[in-house]
C-alpha cells in the first residue's frame, strides 16, 4: 500500500523519526500526503469539488497545498512542509522529496501541462521554486531558494536564482544528499569561475604594471649615468 510505503520511507529520511505514530501524528508532510492519496482518487472518479474541499481542510490544518489532480508517485515526503504548493497538473516520479516553502507552479493560464515534471529521486531544498511545464531529469537536487524555469538532465545539481548547474554527480549512492549542499562543487558553478578568470587576469596585469615600471626605473638610472659622463 503506497500510504505504507509513504510512512516508512520517512525513517530512511529523518533521524528524528521515532515510530509510526508520532509520523501519522506529528509529521504535517505525511498527513498532508495521505490526504492527498484520497483526494486523488476522489478527483480520478471526476469527484471534483469534493476532492477540492478536503484538499483545501487539508492545507488548513498542514500548511501544504496540493492539488489533488497531481499525479505522486511513491515514497513521497515533505519534511517540515509549511508552504508547500503543488499545482494541478505537477508529475512527481517515486522516492522524491522536498522541504519547506516549496513551489510547484505554474507559468500560464490555459488549461495545459503547465507545471513541472520531476522524475524519480528528485529531491528540493527549502524554498525553491520551480516554475512552469519543465522536468527534472533522475536525481536531481535543487538548492535552496533556488529558482528553476528550465530542464535539467539526470544527476545534475542546480542552485541560485536563476538556476544554474553546478555540478554532475559523479556516481549515485544510498547517502542521502539534503539541501543540494554535499555534492555541490564551487569549481564548477560559472560564476565562480568568472570571478577567478577576473582576479588571474587582473594579477598577470599587475606583473606586465611591475615589469614595465622596473624597465622605466632601469632607463632612468641609464640616462643620469650618461649625463654625468
Amino acid at each position: 500500500m503506497r500510504i505504507t510505503e509513504d510512512v516508512r520511507s520517512v525513517f530512511k529520511r529523518d533521524p528524528a523519526a521515532r515510530n509510526v505514530f508520532e509520523i501519522l501524528t506529528c509529521y504535517s508532510g505525511v498527513q498532508a500526503v495521505i490526504i492527498y492519496r484520497f483526494t486523488h482518487l476522489l478527483w480520478r472518479y471526476k469527484l471534483y469539488w469534493l476532492a477540492r474541499f478536503i484538499s483545501t481542510f487539508a492545507r488548513w490544518v498542514t500548511g501544504i497545498e496540493i492539488h489533488p489532480g497531481a499525479v505522486i508517485g511513491r515514497r513521497f515526503f515533505i519534511d517540515h512542509g509549511m508552504g508547500v504548493v503543488i499545482g494541478e497538473t505537477a508529475e512527481i516520479g517515486d522516492d522524491c522529496m522536498m522541504y519547506h516553502g516549496v513551489t510547484l507552479g505554474g507559468t500560464s493560464w490555459d488549461k495545459e501541462k503547465r507545471h513541472p515534471t520531476l522524475m524519480d529521486g528528485v529531491v528540493i531544498g527549502a524554498g525553491a521554486k520551480i516554475l512552469g511545464p519543465i522536468t527534472l531529469g533522475k536525481n536531481v537536487r535543487v538548492g535552496s531558494n533556488s529558482v528553476v524555469v528550465r530542464s535539467v538532465d539526470d544527476n545534475q545539481t542546480v542552485v541560485g536564482i536563476p538556476g544554474r548547474i553546478v555540478t554532475k554527480k559523479i556516481s549515485d549512492t544510498d547517502t542521502f544528499d539534503s539541501y543540494a549542499a554535499s555534492s555541490s562543487d564551487r569549481s564548477n558553478d560559472p560564476t565562480v569561475q568568472a570571478v577567478d578568470s577576473i582576479i588571474e587576469r587582473l594579477a598577470e596585469i599587475d606583473k606586465q604594471m611591475a615589469k614595465l615600471s622596473s624597465n622605466s626605473e632601469g632607463s632612468q638610472v641609464d640616462s643620469k649615468e650618461l649625463e654625468n659622463k
